[in-house]
C-alpha cells in the first residue's frame, strides 16, 4: 500500500515537472519568436561634443537666467516681472538668442577661426518713466555677461513708441476684468437674458490691429460662449465691444462703441435700455452643450489605432543639443521666440546646402460683417511662434517613436519656461518610392528605393498650420468669417566654396519654335527648346503675384559637377497662386512682402528681417519695408537670400467644424538640388533594391526588403506615453 503511495506521489511530480517545463519552454519559445527589437526609441541627448559648434543653440536656462541677473543689475530696482507687469512698469519682455553675423560664423565654421561671442537680444518695456518706450539691448558674452548695448535705433531705424510693444498676458487679463468689472453689469438683464450670462459663461477675443490708425490702441473685443472642453470660436454671441485701452492707468480706459446684431450703440447701457424698452432684435443664443457639434470628442467608440511606424533595425540619426546627424545629413535647429523653428548649417555629406531656413511671418487675413472679423490681420510672430509653440502628442502630432524634444524660452514673465516635448525629430515613412524602374525591354530587372525624409517639427497653437479650430471664427449668427493665409520665409544661400559668397539667380524654361524638318524640308515641327537667363538684378527676380515665375529658378555657384554645369539647388513652390491687399491700403506697406511670390536679394546684415513684432500694434507705420529691399542691386555673383511667399485661401465649410484638417490645406516649398551631384545621390543608398529576371528576389543576400518578415518578429521598445503641454 505504501508502495503506491509513493509511486502515485512520484507520477504527480514527474507529471508536475512536465508541465512546469512545458510552460517555461512554451514561453521561451515564444520570446524567442517574438523578441524586442535590439534599437531602443531615439531620445535627446545633452550635448557631448565641445569641439562642435553651438552657434545657432538656443540659450540654455542657466544663460537666460544669467541675462536676467544682469539685466537686473544694470536697469536697477524698478523692473518687475513681466507676468505681473502693468502698462506703466518696466518689464523684460523676452529673451533670446541674437544671431551672429554670417561672416563671423562662416569664418568660424568653415576657416576654424575663433566662434563669435555668444549674445542674448533683450527687449524692454520701459513704461515707468516720463517718456515710455520699447527697447532692444543686445548682452554678452555670454555665460558670463559684462556688457549691453543698445540696437534700437540701429534695427529699426529710430526709437520704439510705445503703443507699439505687443499685448502683455497681464494686459490681456486685465482688459477683460475691467469689461466683467466695470463694463458688462451696466447690461445684466440683456446679458443674462439673452446670452445666458451667469459671470462665468463668456470669453473674449480680441482684434488686431487695435485700431485704425498709428497711436491707437483700441481694440474691438468679440464675446464667446466658454463651456469647459469646447473651442469658443464656433460659439459667437453676436456682441462686440470696442475698448480704448491707450491710457496706461486702465481707471481711464474707455468703451467707445457696442456692436450688436449688426447695429451700433454708445455703451452697454444704450444697449441694456433698448432691450428693456422692447426695442431690441435679439437673437437668443443657448449654450453649447459638451457633446455638440463643436466637440472634438469622439462621436463613437474608440476603434482600432492607426498603423504604428517603426524601424526594426534602430533609428538612422540621433540628436545631442541642438544638433540632428543622420549618415548622409547634419542641421541645426533653433526655436526663436517669435519665429519658431528655424534650421541652420544644413549639409549634405558635410558640404553645406542652405544657411539658414527661416519662417518670417505668417498673416492671416479675415473678413466677414462684424467689426472685430472685418479689422482682424493677424501676424502671428508678434504673439510669438516660438512662445505659443506646445508638446506635441506622440503618434498623433508626431509618430510614436519620434525624439521629443524639450524647449526652454523666457518670454513674458520673468522666469524661464519649460516647454516639453515642443519639437520632435523622426524619421517619415512616406510610402512612395523615392524612385523606381522595371525594365522589359531587352533585359529585365527592378531597381527602386522606398522614399523617405528626415523631419524636424514644430506646432504653435496659435495659428502655424491650419489644423487648429482657430482659423474658422464665426462673426456673427451663422457668419463665417473667411480667411487668407501668407506664410514668408526666408533662405540664404551659401556658397560652395569655403573662400567666397558666389552665386547666380538661373530661370530656366521651355518654349516651341517652328524648325524644319532635316530629312524633308517642306513640313515644320514644333519643337520644344530650352531657354535659359542669368537674372543680373534684383528687379529681375522679383515676381509679383500674376506674373508669371520660370518653372524652373535655381541657385547656382562658380563650381561646376562632373558634367560641366554650375552646381546649384532649385527652389521649387508649393502653393496656389494669392491674392495680396490692395497697394493702397494704409496696412500694405508693412505687409509688402505679400506683394510677391518668391524673391532673390543680396544678402545684407541691416535686412534680416522683413517683418516685425511691432506691426500687430502699428501696422501703419512700419519701421521695416520688405520692398525697399528690392532696389536693384547685382545679383552676380553675390551671396544671396531667396525670399519664398505660400499661400492659400480659406472659406469656410461644414466640414471645417468642429476643426479644419490639414489635408489639402499644406503649402511650401522644396530645395532640390539641380546639377548639384553628378548622379542621384540615393543610388549610394544602402536601402536600394534591385533584381533581375533569373535572380531569387526573395532572398536577403539579393534584395534587402526580402529581410522584412524576419526583421518583424520583433516587438518595437516603445517608450510610455505621457504629455505634460498644458
Amino acid at each position: 500500500m505504501k508502495l503506491k503511495v509513493v509511486l502515485v506521489f512520484l507520477v504527480l511530480s514527474l507529471v508536475t515537472i512536465f508541465a512546469l517545463a512545458y510552460i517555461l519552454l512554451t514561453r521561451q519559445g515564444g520570446s524567442s519568436q517574438h523578441p524586442r527589437c535590439p534599437s531602443v526609441y531615439p531620445s535627446a541627448q545633452p550635448w557631448t561634443h565641445p569641439a562642435q559648434s553651438q552657434l545657432f543653440a538656443d540659450l540654455s536656462p542657466e544663460e537666460l537666467t544669467a541675462v536676467m541677473s544682469f539685466l537686473a543689475q544694470k536697469l536697477g530696482p524698478g523692473l518687475v516681472d513681466a507676468a505681473q507687469a502693468r502698462s506703466s512698469d518696466n518689464c523684460v519682455f523676452s529673451v533670446e538668442l541674437q544671431l551672429p553675423p554670417k561672416a563671423a560664423a562662416l569664418a568660424h565654421l568653415d576657416r576654424g577661426g575663433p566662434p563669435p561671442a555668444r549674445e542674448a537680444l533683450a527687449i524692454i518695456f520701459f513704461g515707468g518713466q516720463p517718456q515710455p518706450n520699447v527697447s532692444e539691448l543686445v548682452v554678452g558674452p555670454l555665460p558670463h555677461p559684462s556688457y549691453l548695448r543698445d540696437v534700437t535705433v540701429e534695427r529699426h531705424g529710430g526709437p520704439l513708441p510705445y503703443h507699439r510693444r505687443p499685448m502683455l498676458r497681464s494686459e490681456l487679463v486685465q482688459t477683460w476684468r475691467h469689461l466683467k468689472e466695470v463694463e458688462l453689469p451696466k447690461a445684466p438683464v440683456f446679458l443674462a437674458s439673452v446670452l445666458n450670462y451667469n459671470g462665468s459663461t463668456l470669453a473674449p477675443l480680441h482684434s488686431s490691429p487695435r485700431g485704425l490708425r498709428s497711436g491707437d490702441r483700441a481694440t474691438w473685443i468679440a464675446l464667446y460662449h466658454n463651456v469647459s472642453g469646447l473651442g469658443i470660436f464656433l460659439h459667437p454671441v453676436g456682441l462686440e465691444i470696442l475698448l480704448d485701452h491707450s491710457a496706461l492707468d486702465p481707471a481711464h480706459w474707455t468703451v467707445q462703441q457696442v456692436f450688436y446684431l449688426g447695429h451700433y450703440y454708445a455703451d452697454l447701457g444704450q444697449l441694456e435700455w433698448e432691450f428693456k424698452a422692447g426695442q431690441l432684435e435679439v437673437v437668443r443664443v443657448p449654450l453649447p452643450t459638451p457633446n455638440g457639434s463643436s466637440s472634438l470628442r469622439s462621436r463613437i467608440t474608440l476603434g482600432p489605432l492607426p498603423p504604428l511606424h517603426f524601424s526594426h533595425q534602430g533609428s538612422q540619426y540621433n540628436v545631442q543639443g541642438n544638433l540632428v546627424v543622420s549618415p548622409l545629413w547634419t542641421l541645426s535647429f533653433g526655436h526663436g521666440v517669435f519665429s519658431g523653428i528655424r534650421i541652420f548649417d544644413v549639409r549634405f555629406k558635410g558640404e553645406r546646402v542652405a544657411y539658414e531656413v527661416s519662417v518670417q511671418e505668417c498673416l492671416s487675413v479675415y473678413g466677414a460683417d462684424s467689426p472685430k472679423t472685418m479689422m482682424t490681420r493677424y501676424l502671428d510672430s508678434s504673439y510669438g511662434l516660438g512662445l505659443n509653440s506646445r508638446g506635441l502628442v506622440r503618434g498623433v502630432d508626431c509618430p510614436y517613436q519620434a525624439t521629443m524634444v524639450d524647449i526652454h524660452i523666457l518670454a513674458g514673465k520673468g522666469t524661464v519656461q519649460l516647454l516639453p516635448g515642443a519639437v520632435c525629430v523622426f524619421e517619415e515613412v512616406q510610402g512612395l518610392p523615392l524612385r523606381r524602374h522595371h525594365n522589359y525591354i531587352e533585359s529585365h530587372f527592378y531597381g527602386g528605393l522606398a522614399s523617405s525624409a528626415l523631419v524636424v517639427r514644430s506646432v504653435s497653437s496659435h495659428r502655424v498650420v491650419l489644423s487648429d479650430v482657430r482659423p474658422v471664427q464665426l462673426a456673427l449668427w451663422g457668419r463665417w468669417a473667411c480667411p487668407n493665409h501668407l506664410t514668408w520665409y526666408r533662405t540664404p544661400f551659401p556658397s560652395l566654396t569655403l573662400t567666397g559668397l558666389k552665386n547666380w539667380v538661373v530661370a530656366e524654361d521651355v518654349v516651341f519654335k517652328p524648325v524644319a524638318v532635316p530629312w524633308s524640308p517642306e513640313p515644320q515641327l514644333q519643337r520644344p527648346q530650352l531657354t535659359r537667363q542669368v537674372l543680373r538684378r534684383e528687379d529681375l527676380a522679383a515676381f509679383s503675384w500674376g506674373s508669371p515665375l520660370p518653372r524652373y529658378l535655381y541657385l547656382a555657384s562658380n563650381q561646376t559637377n562632373a558634367w560641366g554645369h554650375q552646381r546649384g539647388y532649385r527652389i521649387q513652390i508649393h502653393s496656389p497662386p494669392g491674392i495680396h491687399m490692395p497697394l493702397e491700403s494704409s496696412m500694405e506697406r508693412a505687409l509688402s512682402w505679400g506683394r510677391y511670390q518668391l524673391v532673390v536679394t543680396q544678402r545684407k546684415e541691416k535686412e534680416s528681417q522683413s517683418s516685425s513684432i511691432y506691426f500687430q500694434s502699428d501696422i501703419w507705420t512700419p519701421s521695416i519695408v520688405f520692398a525697399d529691399f528690392i532696389n536693384n542691386e547685382t545679383l552676380l555673383g553675390e551671396d544671396l537670400v531667396a525670399w519664398v511667399t505660400a499661400s492659400f485661401l480659406h472659406i469656410p465649410h461644414a466640414e471645417d467644424v468642429p476643426n479644419t484638417v490639414t489635408l489639402g490645406n499644406r503649402v511650401g516649398f522644396l530645395l532640390q538640388p539641380h546639377n548639384f551631384f553628378d548622379e542621384d545621390p540615393s543610388i549610394f543608398s544602402p536601402g536600394s533594391v534591385y533584381f533581375e529576371r533569373g535572380q531569387d528576389a526573395g532572398l536577403c543576400s539579393i534584395n534587402p526588403v526580402a529581410c522584412t518578415p524576419n526583421l518583424a518578429a520583433c516587438v518595437p521598445d516603445l517608450p510610455l506615453f505621457s504629455y505634460q503641454g498644458f
